[in-house]
């Protein structure tokens, strides 16, 4: 039965669909490519018969934002006289707005500074140069946050941004980009020092991590990679404050997050890792995620269609349906729905799981699944002492997607500085 559950689980990881439920990004590709050959097929159409398909309504077209630059482009008959002979007047006109774009259009600030000289005592005057990124460097703030964002936020390495701007006819080496990039880098250091005093600020955060490629040092490269970790931190999924801080180190290890987070204390909601255990202390409670148990059942459920795993799954789908009665409100009217409803449902489920667990062989994956959540309980019921307190991790897991994208894009970073700077500047 194990070996057959664990079959089953490397199938699915390797073949099947690696998420519980079809995720908001994948639901709109697969929106766009609907709509892309609907439009396709209806051109066809037209095409073939001549005459307009009637397909359905579509909705109004909203305006076009009044704040862009319009550019008219009139149309008037060639011959404004009847041909009875006389003079047409102008009674009205049909106005019509289609949205252009022109990729890649560079422009070049000239920066003038005047010279004045007194010729009777020999003096020079100036006006000082403005002060810039990059010293007497090519670029103006306005590309070098573009060339940022489109690395760390579009995910184009440099080498793709190079045929970008070769193409739209101005020529920019790959060794230029990199150079801003990591002097960029240096200047918005403060900036993200103060990002991270302001995550840390809050009692309540989430934490996790994911691995990243880094170059090995050039005595032991022999041009192979070794894994890094970037580590990421977010304030509580409730609190209005959006950011999150990315954090490098070249192992997993557990000293890692414990330097990012000394002198912190609150809350701290993260998974089993074992490398957050030794954080936990009288400064800092460990919140589990329920994401995490609930994923152990739903396993064992598309594994071998487990009845138990089926049970396991209402029960928890009890606490997240209240949980959902409690989103936009308040910490303390979240805590009272908790208190009354959640609390209930925590109860039983842990009541089921202590009935059960007697049954099951240890060993067997159900037995593993329930051991899970079990030996995680503690951890698991701190959000129903703190309304603050998010009841899984997967807030912080969806602000390392960009990571991840980033990371098959890039591949790999190219030394411990690069990967530093590449956490820095995706925060």
């Amino acid at each position: 039965d194990q070996l057959t559950h664990e079959l089953s689980l490397h199938k699915r990881w390797r073949f099947g669909v690696k998420t519980e439920r079809l995720p908001a990004e994948q639901a709109q590709l697969f929106e766009e490519t609907v709509e892309a050959d609907l439009a396709a097929m209806t051109e066809e159409l037209e095409q073939l018969s001549g005459k307009p398909s009637e397909g359905k309504r579509r909705a109004k077209r909203k305006p076009l934002p009044p704040e862009l630059p319009r550019t008219e482009i009139r149309h008037e008959p060639d011959s404004t006289t009847c041909a009875c002979g006389c003079q047409m007047k102008r009674i009205g006109e049909d106005v019509a707005e289609k949205l252009d774009y022109t990729p890649g259009v560079f422009t070049v600030h000239r920066f003038v500074r005047g010279k004045w000289a007194c010729a009777c005592c020999q003096t020079l005057r100036q006006a000082p140069v403005d002060a810039h990124i990059i010293d007497k460097g090519l670029a103006t703030t306005g590309l070098l946050s573009h060339v940022l964002v489109a690395k760390y936020a579009d995910h184009l390495p440099l080498h793709r941004q190079e045929a970008i701007y070769a193409r739209a006819g101005v020529p920019i080496p790959r060794s230029t980009l990199a150079q801003w990039v990591g002097s960029c880098g240096v200047q918005l250091q403060p900036l993200a020092s103060a990002l991270r005093a302001e995550v840390l600020a809050h009692a309540v955060l989430h934490a996790d991590e994911t691995p990243v490629q880094m170059l090995k040092p050039a005595a032991q490269r022999d041009g192979k990679t070794q894994r890094a970790y970037l580590w990421a931190y977010t304030p509580g999924r409730h609190e209005q404050t959006r950011a999150v801080v990315y954090d490098f180190s070249e192992t997993r290890a557990g000293r890692h997050p414990a330097s990012f987070l000394e002198g912190w204390a609150g809350t701290l909601l993260v998974d089993d890792f074992a490398g957050y255990k030794q954080l936990m202390g009288e400064q800092i409670q460990e919140a589990g995620c329920w994401a995490h148990a609930r994923r152990k059942f739903f396993e064992l459920h598309t594994a071998n269609k487990s009845q138990l795993a089926e049970q396991a799954l209402a029960l928890i789908g009890q606490i997240y349906e209240a949980e959902r009665q409690a989103q936009g409100v308040e910490a303390d009217e979240r805590l009272r729905i908790r208190q009354q409803q959640s609390r209930s449902a925590v109860d039983r489920l842990h009541l089921w799981l202590t009935e059960h667990r007697g049954k099951v062989p240890s060993g067997s994956a159900t037995a593993k699944a329930m051991d899970y959540s079990l030996r995680r309980w503690p951890a698991l019921t701190r959000f129903l002492e703190d309304g603050r307190i998010p009841i899984d991790n997967n807030w912080v897991e969806n602000q390392i997607r960009p990571i991840a994208l980033t990371r098959k894009n890039a591949l790999f970073a190219g030394n411990e500085t690069g990967a530093e700077n590449w956490a820095m500047l995706a925060s």
